[in-house]
């Protein structure tokens, strides 16, 4: 059993959190819950808890940030005691880890070379000592090592990065554009007379090269949509406040109302910024 001290200790910190997961993790007196889980079952929290940190951050809610982060630390721990109770590694072959690795990559802070580098220098020696970890762990395919879990769209843009740095990109801005045409025109065909799943594939192709286009201005294309989302999200409650000035829901309107409504959205928020 855990020092109960250490886990009642407000000012107890990281060995306070590392107690108290020990404790949840107990066989003898832990809790089922907790017990019961794996790596795979806890997986879809972590990611959730990564999302509302940046959540968070995007709303810039300051005092939120802290309970968040505590939360995705919370993951983190979690998974390392999945870890140690199967004998794999503890939290601190963790921090060990990534400490290393953090040393490794920063020879220009923690090493003699020098630190008089541009940041886009600074970064194709990132990449550069990347490809070697990568090397090291037998991952030599160009595509190799790009997670699979990650979202659908910041995986595009990394296998594109990866594909560019070989050379396999275009040169300038409209000829993604060009494709973009291209692809909607084979979304348009596939879906006049063809199966779902062809439709599905064509839809995907044109959502890859919009995640290129977002690559080559610069974009996060998950923040761009994140972006979209919230401005959505905020109009669409202005037509419901609007509505309800009259006494009435979106289900008790048209489309042709809620659009004019959501038109005077937009004007607000044009003359208000």
């Amino acid at each position: 059993m855990a020092d109960d001290t250490l886990i009642h200790d407000p000012n107890g910190g990281l060995p306070r959190l590392i107690a108290i997961m020990r404790a949840l993790r107990d066989p003898a007196s832990g809790c089922p819950w907790d017990i019961e889980q794996d790596f795979a079952s806890i997986a879809p929290y972590t990611i959730e808890e990564a999302y509302e940190v940046a959540d968070a951050i995007e709303r810039e809610e300051w005092g939120e940030l802290r309970g968040e982060l505590g939360d995705l630390l919370l993951q983190v721990i979690f998974h390392a005691q999945i870890a140690e109770d199967s004998g794999l590694f503890d939290v601190h072959d963790v921090a060990n880890a990534i400490s290393d690795k953090m040393v490794a990559r920063h020879p220009h802070v923690f090493s003699d070379e020098s630190r008089d580098k541009s940041a886009e220098q600074q970064t194709r020696d990132w990449e550069a000592i990347k490809a070697v970890e990568r090397a090291a762990q037998a991952q030599t395919g160009t595509l190799d090592g790009v997670a699979q879990g990650l979202p659908a769209l910041l995986r595009a843009v990394k296998l594109q990065k990866r594909a560019a740095r070989v050379g396999f990109d275009w040169p300038e801005v409209g000829q993604v554009l060009d494709k973009i045409t291209e692809e909607v025109g084979e979304l348009q065909e596939a879906a006049a007379d063809l199966p779902q799943e062809k439709i599905e594939e064509e839809f995907g192709d044109l959502l890859f090269v919009m995640a290129n286009l977002a690559r080559h201005m610069n974009l996060c294309p998950e923040t761009a949509l994140r972006g979209a989302n919230a401005k959505f999200t905020r109009r669409f409650g202005r037509i419901e406040a609007l509505l309800s000035e009259q006494g009435k829901t979106p289900a008790q309107s048209d489309l042709a109302e809620m659009d004019a409504l959501w038109d005077r959205a937009k004007l607000e928020e044009r003359r208000d910024s």
